[in-house]
């Protein structure tokens, strides 16, 4: 039957496309974990927020999941294929290969009360690129905690490290080695007194967050640390709220500062804790001159001098004018008031002379013989008298 005037003709390809969206709209979707909810729109997006009542990671997350949110949990422990299951069986399907989340690529633990983190937790998420195990009290890191995470880019750990002391950063130190493709790297907030060396020696390494720790300094071995060979870009370098010592060991960072101001965005707000002439100065704002040790040895190494700043300095010269001031005041003083001091010295001498003369005179006085008193008669002698005639 021919087409009436004015009506298209219906194309062939219109039909099949039309079936094939119905077909993928009538698909069941798959199922959301209890107390978790679901976005799906452009990514399957997971959020679960249960409280204490979710103590391991579900089961049951879709396979084809992107993003999957845990906050506000009690994990505490997270074991070997934790998201493979997190058993026995987990572990056998991640040992042979099965990956349940191959399309996982950010999962974001924040909260959520770790405590420890077994070798493998993360084993079966091939695609994950960023992991965020902020916020948790860790106190023990297996060395293998992030085995088998060949795309991960980006991992915060950001005010987790800061309970479980050396030991802990010692096992960070090993799981970061096979870290190769990493970029971004949070470290703030752990009371760190130094960078975990493996940090620094990323190849790919983009940006490392190290505020609000514990760093005094960076040292020599450091700062060449995060340089790089063969045309790969330097990493970036957070190092605001740190108490800096500025002494003469901070010298070598000075001078890094100042000729790779571009690789420390916060440059401006690192500010001196010591010592105290220098409290709360800015640091790109002194000069090496400044930066001295009390106690120099053949490194310039030592505890740093007290240097007197300069409004210690300004403050003595204020004293020091007042102190002429008093005395040019005293000065003139004295000059105007010249006749009656003279006066004064004059009676005062005067006074003097006259009491010494009074001493003088009782003192010839008393060395007189003639005035010496007449000796006492003996009580048993018989007194005489003129007319006795004897």
């Amino acid at each position: 039957m021919a087409p009436r005037a004015g009506q298209l003709e219906p194309r062939g390809p219109l039909l099949p496309g039309l079936l094939l969206v119905a077909a993928a709209l009538s698909r069941p979707a798959a199922p959301c974990p209890f107390q978790c909810y679901c976005f799906g729109s452009p990514k399957l997006l997971l959020r679960c927020a249960s409280g204490a009542e979710l103590r391991q990671p579900p089961r049951d997350v879709p396979p084809d999941a992107r993003n999957l949110t845990i906050v506000g949990a009690n994990l505490t422990v997270l074991r070997a294929a934790a998201f493979a299951g997190g058993d026995a069986d987990g572990e056998e399907a991640a040992a042979a290969g099965i990956v349940r989340l191959p399309l996982l690529t950010a999962l974001r633990l924040t909260h959520n009360n770790i405590e420890v983190v077994e070798d493998g937790a993360f084993d079966g998420l091939p695609s994950l690129a960023a992991l965020d195990l902020s916020h948790n009290p860790l106190r023990v890191l297996g060395g293998g905690a992030f085995r088998g995470l060949p795309a991960l880019r980006s991992l915060q750990l950001n005010h987790a490290l800061a309970r479980g002391g050396p030991a802990l950063l010692a096992s960070l130190d090993v799981a970061l080695a096979p870290l190769d493709e990493l970029r971004l790297l949070g470290l703030a907030g752990n009371a760190l007194s130094r960078l975990p060396p493996a940090a620094l020696r990323r190849p790919r390494l983009e940006q490392l967050d190290a505020r609000l720790n514990a760093l005094t300094g960076l040292s020599p071995d450091e700062l060449r640390a995060l340089e790089r060979d063969g045309g790969l870009p330097a990493p970036r370098l957070l190092l605001a709220d740190n108490p800096l010592r500025c002494g003469c060991a901070a010298r070598p960072l000075l001078a890094w500062l100042r000729n790779a101001t571009e690789r420390v965005p916060d440059a401006r707000r690192l500010r001196c804790a010591s010592p105290r002439s220098l409290h709360d100065r800015p640091f790109l704002d002194l000069d090496e001159a400044r930066l001295r040790c009390a106690n120099r040895d053949a490194d310039g190494r030592g505890e740093e001098g007290e240097l007197p700043g300069p409004e210690l300095e300004a403050s003595y010269v204020f004293f020091g004018l007042v102190l002429a001031l008093i005395g040019l005041i005293f000065l003139m003083v004295l000059y105007l008031n010249r006749r009656g001091i003279q006066r004064w010295m004059r009676n005062l001498r005067e006074a003097c002379r006259d009491q010494m003369e009074g001493y003088h005179y009782r003192y010839e006085q008393d060395a007189d013989p003639r005035r010496a008193p007449t000796p006492a008669a003996p009580a048993g002698s018989r007194a005489t008298s003129p007319s006795s005639g004897l």
